[in-house]
């Protein structure tokens, strides 16, 4: 803040031109308040900036080790309100899985095209771009959602696929699959190497809720095999518990599974993937350039 505004903002606590003439140490005290003032916001943004940086080298050390990190309070109660509200609204039969409801939607940033707002908002984007670069870009959105309805555990694995517009034969890429009519594909690890999920938890996620649970630097391993995966998978394990609001962070080359349900609670999580470049050959990503 300039001078200027400090002499200007001054002058408007002061009630009459009368009253200036009269009590000029009022005026000086005032400007110096203010300037004061100035100096301590000025400190405050140079502190803020200061830790926000500690942080964000800090998470980006604890995803380079661990392959995964989970950041709280990052959407605020009334944002998840209006997610819940739009995730309500979608009518996509070919991307949508009902069994007593709504719970898992494929292809969400298409079937819900509002969410693309989110992706690339300034709160993700805060939480991409420093691991990604800032060309960072949403390539996919899943919708989960454990029920007493629609409940089920998923195995230990690694997130080898991503959806592609069309097939297009590239050295690395493969094998081929279609999930809820789109295209998948296994690409090089280097590709998976470059990308990051972002799991946005809509509601509490406690241990009675089926939380992923993650084996810490596995995703250093490259590409498992089946032993490889029963080997690790025998080590010490971490569940994400996320309250509502918060991300989990995680690298797709991180092994990861989750247990069944055992709350008949929602456990609604908004899955995005991003990317920080093209696909070679010819190949494009499916959702992309939002």
């Amino acid at each position: 803040m300039e001078v200027g505004c400090w002499i200007n903002s001054a002058l408007r606590l002061v009630p009459s031109r009368e009253h200036l003439v009269q009590r000029p140490d009022m005026i000086c005290a005032r400007i110096w308040g203010m300037r004061i003032s100035a100096c301590k916001t000025r400190m405050n943004l140079y502190e803020t900036k200061r830790k926000d940086k500690a942080a964000i080298k800090k998470l980006n050390h604890t995803l380079a080790q661990n392959g995964f990190a989970i950041v709280p309070g990052v959407l605020e109660p009334a944002d998840l309100a209006r997610l819940i509200s739009l995730l309500g609204q979608a009518d996509d039969q070919t991307s949508i899985r009902r069994r007593g409801g709504v719970y898992a939607i494929r292809n969400l940033l298409d079937v819900v095209p509002q969410l693309r707002h989110l992706a690339t908002s300034p709160d993700i984007q805060a939480l991409v771009q420093p691991a990604l670069g800032p060309q960072a870009f949403p390539v996919r959105g899943i919708l989960f959602d454990k029920t007493p309805e629609a409940n089920w555990k998923v195995p230990w694995h690694q997130d080898l696929s991503i959806a592609v517009k069309e097939r297009r034969e590239v050295a690395g890429f493969g094998p081929w699959s279609t999930k809820a009519g789109v295209l998948h594909v296994q690409p090089p690890v280097s590709v998976l190497e470059s990308m990051l999920a972002v799991r946005i938890h809509l509601d509490d996620c406690r241990e009675s809720n089926g939380p992923v649970r993650v084996i810490p630097g596995s995703h250093l391993k490259g590409r498992l095999n089946t032993e490889q995966i029963h080997r690790i998978s025998a080590g010490p394990a971490v569940s994400g518990t996320v309250a509502a609001g918060g991300v989990l962070l995680m690298r797709p080359l991180l092994l990861h599974a989750s247990s069944a349900s055992q709350s008949p609670r929602h456990r609604r999580v908004i899955h995005l993937e991003f990317a920080s470049g093209a696909l070679p050959g010819g190949l494009t990503w499916f959702t992309e350039n939002y």
